[in-house]
């Protein structure tokens, strides 16, 4: 997906720290993502919210819990899709497959940096409204 992050991480993680992306969801597409960090409790919890991107409604809940072995991550998106019904018709299509991608992605980018939690079960959950 071409996520570049352009500005806004200079700083420790704070509420109200806005952050730009560039993305290209599809070739030959890009766009400016901004989401602002709303709620922190650190070592605990962490929310984004878009303020403006790709999505009607983007809310993603990360949620930290110390285990034995390390850290569990656990996820929440809430998320809308632009364009009504063409954008619903796009959801399993495109949209899915893309989000689960990016997700796996990053999965294995801690795993290669920190190591797994044995056992440690898949806490990412996307609900769409």
């Amino acid at each position: 997906m071409k996520f570049n992050i352009l500005s806004g991480v200079e700083r420790s993680m704070f509420p109200g720290q806005i952050i730009q992306y560039e993305v290209s969801p599809f070739a030959g597409y890009s766009t400016r993502w901004v989401t602002e960090i709303t709620h922190v409790k650190h070592g605990e919890y962490f929310v984004d919210e878009q303020r403006f991107g790709p999505y009607a409604l983007w809310h993603h809940k990360h949620f930290l819990k110390p285990v034995e072995e390390g850290v569990e991550m656990e996820d929440i998106i809430d998320y809308k899709l632009p364009f009504g019904i063409l954008g619903q018709l796009m959801h399993p299509i495109l949209v899915k497959k893309q989000l689960e991608g990016i997700f796996n992605y990053r999965e294995q980018k801690l795993i290669e940096l920190f190591g797994s939690v044995p056992g440690a079960p898949k806490t990412i959950t996307f609900q769409t409204i």
